[in-house]
């Protein structure tokens, strides 16, 4: 291996003349002189082959991984090398879309609605682009319901786009008796911008105000359903709202390193910190696993199930993968088992909320669910 050493140019700089006439010289006093009065030029900068990587500037991941934890610049380009290594691990976003989106004929009125184009069209759902604080636009669908008493913000995961989940999403309109309501990530389907974790959790914060403003949903009537990277955002979004009806995690992660390494501590440069934010989640949690899930491992359930507050009866399903669990039998009997006790939680709250004086209802504290299944 060859060694470059780059020297330092020297010019001598000749000392000023002597008041004696130079004719005494001290050989000692001349070298002295001559050592400390050098000017050091730095030399001509080393010119690398086109597509040298020391050419290239360093992409910033989307998000907030540099710097956001007080740590040195070290520190910060490590996180935001590592950051972004897991986020391109994390999504898939299919290539290319498998709809498209237009407004709709009745669109000009109502609200800017658009239609799904390329898919089976459906009558009964709303299609919006939403904007979002990150300055992108998120395509979400609603799906009514004539007899619905909650409903269902669904966050898919991390290969699929609505267009691939509509058949879903029916299905379980029609088993659950639930309005769905659902959404594409930024960078998937027709939602504009890149996918990344802090994107993820401005576009399901988009979706709810929508829920809240257009169609009227309060807290105690909604349900969180995130699907493998869906439950990142789905958990971001429960930690945050104290009156939430339930949250179901469908081969949930812990965190996005975990899925690669067993790692026993958080590491500040991870993403999606599930472990964490479910310790903030007040509602009932239904954790559904598969236990030969080759993608997400099953001690995530099972520890995720294990750090829920509000714990409902989790659901294992043996043999199960990462992404088949909606094809065994007991997958929907246990989702509609929980949808019933929401249901009927929702309806022993309503006469005591009813009950309460007007001046002591708006003193109340927090959301408290109560305790379902095993613990």
């Amino acid at each position: 291996m060859s060694l470059l050493i780059e020297k330092f140019s020297v010019t001598p700089v000749h000392p000023l003349p002597r008041k004696d006439g130079g004719k005494k010289r001290d050989r000692n006093s001349a070298r002295a002189r001559a050592t400390t009065h050098l000017t050091l030029r730095p030399p001509p900068p080393v010119l690398h082959p086109p597509g040298h990587p020391r050419n290239r500037q360093q992409p910033q991941p989307a998000g907030h991984w540099g710097g956001s934890c007080g740590g040195g610049r070290g520190k910060g380009r490590m996180g935001n090398v590592t950051s972004s290594v897991a986020a391109r691990l994390a999504f898939f976003p299919p290539e290319p879309p498998t709809y498209g989106v237009e407004p709709a004929q009745d669109g000009a009125g109502a609200g800017g609605l658009l239609r799904m184009t390329g898919v089976s069209s459906d009558a009964g759902v709303e299609v919006r682009a939403l904007p979002t604080r990150a300055g992108t636009r998120v395509v979400s669908a609603f799906w009514r319901h004539p007899s619905a008493r909650l409903t269902l913000l669904y966050s898919h995961g991390n290969a699929a786009d609505l267009g691939q989940m509509l058949g879903l999403f029916l299905e379980l309109r029609a088993h659950l008796r639930v309005n769905i309501m659902s959404y594409d990530y930024s960078g998937y389907g027709a939602s504009t911008g890149k996918p990344s974790e802090y994107n993820t959790y401005y576009d399901i914060e988009a979706v709810y105000d929508c829920l809240k403003k257009e169609y009227g949903i309060e807290e105690e009537e909604l349900i969180l359903y995130g699907q493998s990277v869906g439950s990142g955002p789905t958990l971001h979004l429960a930690s945050r709202l104290e009156k939430l009806r339930g949250v179901v995690l469908h081969s949930g992660i812990l965190s996005g390193i975990r899925v690669l390494y067993p790692v026993k501590v958080t590491l500040w440069f991870d993403i999606f910190k599930n472990i964490d934010k479910i310790k903030q989640v007040d509602c009932p949690v239904l954790v559904i696993h598969g236990t030969a899930d080759d993608i997400v491992d099953f001690a995530h359930g099972k520890r995720l199930w294990e750090l829920a507050k509000e714990k409902y009866e989790p659901l294992w399903v043996k043999g199960g993968g990462h992404c088949n669990l909606e094809t065994y039998p007991e997958y929907i009997r246990h989702l509609r088992k929980f949808i019933n006790a929401m249901e009927k939680l929702a309806k022993d709250k309503a006469p005591k909320a009813s009950q309460v004086p007007p001046s002591s209802s708006m003193a109340d504290g927090k959301h408290k669910c109560l305790r379902f299944g095993k613990k």
